[in-house]
């Protein structure tokens, strides 16, 4: 298989839009991308390998967003895709699929939620097995798509009592105006990644389009025990609901920063998110790409230290 170059702050090709990271068992470094796209190596600073499309969805189209758990000496894949058949925007269903290799192939197994439901994190707690995922609300007044955590009686399934965490209540979370119905606003919070570190949970997310200029990383903190039932935390947005301050976002090199996963690697955490190349966004393909960074984390207070 071709193997390719590191760029700076780009660890793999074009075309890793929402990636995900992950250290096997074996050592080796794993990235998942949307389309199941999956890419290793043996450094995380190394050189990258495409290890090609690694999900086998029968009957499914337009594959996003997967993220991967090591679990009971398997590997689950959570990720959301189409019925072929399926017209509707909002069609996704969240899945998953089990492979006993990182690397894969991954074999899809079964349906876990109805649409509309994308971006899942799977995280282990003391307290259990919990699912980060998005879905909408159309009738809220600001309208648009939110993070909700549900718990998981196992890897295959959910309890049915999620509870939103996370949910829109700034001007630049805006998806796109009027979107659906002449005067509402679509909002869109989504890409959720959870850690715990030293008596806080951290939730990171995106906010707005991809596309737009606010598009942005942020978090929210909660304060409590590592084994509390994450559903039940105090999730307070950083610096408060009402303002505006990404962790990161477009700059001088790059746009479209967003939807990211955190890696924690030699006492240090890291930052993989995609992003594409400053004025990229005036082509047609998607250009985006998997970057890392260092992601310094402050007693509640989270930054990011450019590579």
């Amino acid at each position: 298989m071709k193997v390719y170059k590191r760029k700076a702050n780009d660890p793999a090709p074009l075309g890793q839009a929402d990636p995900y990271m992950i250290k096997g068992e074996d050592g080796r470094y794993y990235m998942y991308a949307t389309e199941g796209q999956i890419y290793s190596s043996d450094k995380l600073f190394g050189d990258w390998k495409y290890e090609g499309i690694g999900l086998h969805m029968p009957g499914q189209k337009v594959c996003w967003a997967p993220s991967v758990i090591y679990l009971d000496r398997k590997y689950y894949m959570y990720y959301s895709s189409m019925d072929e058949d399926c017209e509707e925007e909002h069609g996704h269903k969240l899945r998953v699929a089990v492979s006993e290799k990182p690397e894969g192939p991954f074999e899809y197994v079964k349906t876990i939620l109805p649409p509309f439901a994308i971006d899942a994190h799977a995280v282990q707690t003391p307290s259990g097995l919990y699912l980060f995922y998005c879905n909408n609300d159309y009738e809220a007044e600001r309208a648009g798509t939110r993070i909700y955590c549900d718990k998981m009686t196992d890897p295959l399934n959910v309890e049915g009592k999620p509870v939103c965490v996370v949910w829109p209540t700034l001007d630049e979370e805006i998806y796109m105006k009027d979107r659906f119905r002449k005067g509402q606003h679509w909002h869109t919070i989504e890409g959720a990644f959870y850690f715990y570190k030293d008596g806080i949970h951290y939730l990171m997310y995106s906010g707005a389009c991809y596309q737009n200029p606010t598009y942005f990383i942020v978090y929210c903190t909660a304060k409590g025990p590592e084994d509390a039932d994450l559903r039940t935390l105090d999730w307070k947005k950083y610096p408060d609901e009402n303002t505006y301050q990404p962790l990161l976002t477009k700059n001088e090199i790059a746009e479209g920063l967003g939807h990211n996963s955190v890696l924690y690697e030699n006492g240090k955490y890291y930052i993989v998110y995609h992003a594409r190349d400053y004025g990229d966004i005036e082509k047609e393909e998607d250009t985006r790409s998997a970057r890392i960074d260092e992601l310094i984390v402050d007693d509640g207070k989270l930054s990011v230290k450019r590579l």
